[in-house]
C-alpha cells in the first residue's frame, strides 16, 4: 500500500544522502524512481540533488504553483515509477502537499519527502507544516549540536559569522551559512539567555 512518507530535519543531517541511497536501492533491484526537487536550489546544479559525501542524481523540477498530481501523472504515463523522492520538501506550498497525498491515493504510488522541519527562527516552514499534517509516516534524520546533543534548530550566519534573527524564510545556502544546534545552543545564540 502506498504512503506519504516525510524525512526532515535540520541542515546537514544527511537528508539528501538518505534519499539519493533509497532511490539507489530500488534502481539496484530494476524498479524507476522519479525524482524532483525545487527549481530555486540550485546549489548542486540545476536539476541536480546531491549530497555532501559526493554522490548526485539528475531530478524533475518543481516551481510554486505547479500541480504535482499532474506532474506525476504525465510521468507515469510514459512508464511504470516504484517510488517519487522529493528533495527539499519544505519548498513545497500546502496545495503541492495535498497534491502528493492525492497521487499517493489515486496513482498508488509511494512518495518520500525530505526536507527541513523549522527555519532560522524556529518556524515551521509551509511545505514542512502541511507534511506534518498529513503524511503517513514520518521519520527523523538526526543531528548533532557542538555539544552532543540532538540538534533540533538551525542559526543562519550573515557574511560576518554574526546570527542573523530576522528576515526572508528562504535563503538558499549550505555550511557557510547554516549551523545546526540544539534548542538551548539556538536559543544562545539567537539572543534567548538560559537561566543557569
Amino acid at each position: 500500500m502506498a504512503k506519504l512518507y516525510f524525512h526532515y530535519s535540520t541542515m546537514n543531517a544527511g537528508k539528501s544522502t538518505l534519499l539519493l541511497q533509497a532511490s539507489y536501492n530500488y534502481r539496484e533491484r530494476g524498479m524507476e524512481t522519479y525524482l524532483m526537487t525545487a527549481r530555486l536550489d540550485t546549489r548542486a546544479g540545476a536539476g541536480r540533488i546531491a549530497s555532501r559525501i559526493g554522490i548526485a542524481a539528475e531530478a524533475d523540477r518543481f516551481d510554486p504553483g505547479e500541480d504535482l498530481f499532474a506532474k506525476i501523472a504525465r510521468r507515469l504515463d510514459q512508464g511504470p515509477v516504484a517510488c517519487i523522492f522529493v528533495d527539499e520538501a519544505q519548498f513545497l506550498e500546502k496545495e503541492q502537499v495535498w497534491q502528493l497525498a492525492r497521487a499517493v491515493d489515486d496513482l498508488g504510488v509511494p512518495v518520500m519527502c525530505y526536507g527541513l522541519r523549522v527555519d532560522f527562527r524556529g518556524e515551521l516552514f509551509p511545505g514542512s507544516a502541511a507534511l506534518l499534517a498529513l503524511a503517513d509516516e514520518m521519520r527523523e534524520a538526526r543531528t548533532i549540536c557542538h555539544c552532543g546533543k540532538k540538534a533540533t534548530m538551525v542559526v543562519r550566519r550573515a557574511a560576518d559569522g554574526t546570527v542573523v534573527t530576522s528576515g526572508d524564510q528562504v535563503q538558499i545556502g549550505g555550511n557557510e551559512t547554516y549551523l545546526s544546534l540544539c534548542r538551548r545552543h539556538w536559543r544562545e545564540m539567537t539572543g534567548d539567555r538560559p537561566v543557569r
